[in-house]
């Protein structure tokens, strides 16, 4: 069943790839888009699933700026009773060009501990969080923003991979589509992602549907697997708030 399920998300992704996402936060999705929010929001995210639990809080203290904190709970197994490990990241997110429609832009972002969907092969959940990273996330909108494509290469190194006592760099990669077909509230949404190098990870997919009814909030539901077929992030559910802006150091505007 999950096979035939696999596949057809599959084509489902291979069909928007075809055609070339509205800029979307990172939700349960890898893939992340070059928007800043609004100076002083705070944004709350849940997200959980087949594997993964995840809260993640980001914080806009200064214009263009985003300070993200984030803890996952990870479960492997059939045994919902039971956690295989946990992790955190940390990272900042700085904005530096969006166009003045503001619909599309580029940025750039670097911290460290790893998103549980983009643990590399051979680092490990717990080791993770020794893991160095920095991506730049550029948005291009297509169709008056009905189409919106994110694109997103990075790279990132883990120290004393598996105890070796060597550093392990990566190339990673994540691409995402988002398809608003019949009005801005509903989308559809797809993303390939993967990492080459001493540390990879096998191409995957995520495939869904997100919901965004009023400006505080979005619901996704996505499922993922890896383009072999083999199992990855599974179904998941997230939502993220988005509070009015409050939080400043300089002062709200």
């Amino acid at each position: 069943m999950k096979s035939a399920l696999a596949k057809l998300f599959g084509a489902a992704l291979a069909g928007l790839c075809l055609l070339a996402g509205m800029p979307a936060a990172a939700q349960q999705f890898n893939s992340d888009s070059y928007i800043s929010k609004p100076h002083g929001m705070v944004t709350t995210i849940l997200t959980t699933g087949e594997h993964t639990t995840m809260f993640m809080m980001t914080f806009s203290l200064f214009p263009n700026w985003e300070i993200t904190a984030a803890g996952y709970l990870f479960n492997t197994d059939a045994d919902r009773k039971t956690a295989e490990g946990t992790q955190y990241s940390l990272y900042a997110k700085y904005m530096f060009y969006e166009n003045k429609e503001k619909t599309g832009g580029f940025a750039v972002k670097g911290g460290t501990g790893m998103k549980p969907s983009y643990v590399l092969d051979g680092v490990g959940y717990q080791t993770s969080s020794q893991t160095l990273w920095m991506n730049a996330p550029a948005t291009i909108p297509f169709f008056d923003n009905r189409l919106s494509w994110d694109i997103m290469p990075g790279w990132s190194v883990t120290r004393n991979s598996g105890g070796t006592g060597h550093d392990a760099w990566a190339f990673t990669y994540s691409t995402r589509l988002a398809w608003y077909p019949v009005n801005m509230k509903w989308a559809l949404v797809g993303e390939a992602f993967g990492a080459a190098g001493e540390a990879k990870l096998d191409p995957e997919y995520k495939v869904g549907l997100r919901w965004e009814p009023n400006a505080h909030v979005n619901i996704a539901v996505t499922y993922g697997a890896k383009f072999n077929g083999s199992p990855g992030s599974g179904f998941e559910i997230g939502a993220m708030l988005f509070s009015p802006p409050f939080l400043c150091f300089s002062g709200c505007k």
